[in-house]
């Protein structure tokens, strides 16, 4: 247990109050909200310490909210998403509530069930100015919007495009039963080379090296 600051002493780990649940320094935590919010605030410790009296103190990194950050939540936001951002802070241990997994966006796309402690981040966020890192994301869809793995789509056998049944105008029911599916651009392309005799990869190729990306997601 290494010393710190003057009366202060890093600790490996920290017990919430409670529970059986270890806090360690790289964990994600849930932390008590003020009286008025609904939703517990999410945080990662960057270290566990104790003053002279033994109160323990957890120095955090603040994960934020699409609607807490400059702009608010937008429609690709997920409803699990999160924001890693620049805003650390000192808190008492004690208003640590329980313990939380944030995924990253991969790992969370590939979760067969999505818990009630799980979470996902794919940007980290700077608090002063609103800025993004990364500052471009991959969009797809007609809408050319980034992806947001709370809806479903369907993806163009051809190019391997992605798509929003109600791009397609279609509802979610029908989209689940749909076997082979090619979007109406790659549709174009097998039509002009049936009638030309022509193949058509040069230009379904084109339209995958061109995939889209926006820096204007905020």
């Amino acid at each position: 247990m290494a010393k710190t600051r003057t009366g202060k002493r890093d600790l490996e780990s920290f017990t919430i109050r409670g529970t059986n649940k270890v806090v360690r320094a790289g964990d994600s935590v849930l932390m008590r909200p003020l009286e008025n919010e609904k939703n517990p605030y999410v945080a990662r410790v960057e270290r566990v310490e104790s003053d002279v009296k033994g109160n323990v103190k957890v120095q955090v990194r603040w994960y934020y909210r699409p609607e807490e950050a400059i702009g608010g939540r937008q429609k690709f936001h997920g409803s699990k998403e999160l924001f890693l951002s620049d805003h650390y802070d000192t808190q008492s241990a004690n208003t640590i509530e329980g313990k939380c997994i944030v995924h990253t966006f991969k790992n969370y796309t590939k979760l067969r069930d999505v818990g009630a402690e799980d979470y996902f981040c794919r940007f980290e966020y700077k608090a002063a100015n609103g800025g993004f890192n990364p500052d471009s994301v991959a969009v797809y869809c007609k809408c050319e919007m980034p992806y947001n793995p709370d809806n479903m789509m369907v993806q163009c056998d051809a190019c391997r495009d992605w798509y929003h049944p109600e791009c397609l105008n279609m509802t979610i029911d029908q989209a689940k039963e749909i076997g082979i599916f090619t979007c109406s651009d790659c549709s174009s392309v097998d039509s002009k080379r049936s009638d030309s005799g022509s193949s058509s990869s040069a230009l379904v190729n084109d339209k995958e090296e061109h995939k889209r990306k926006r820096d204007d997601f905020t």
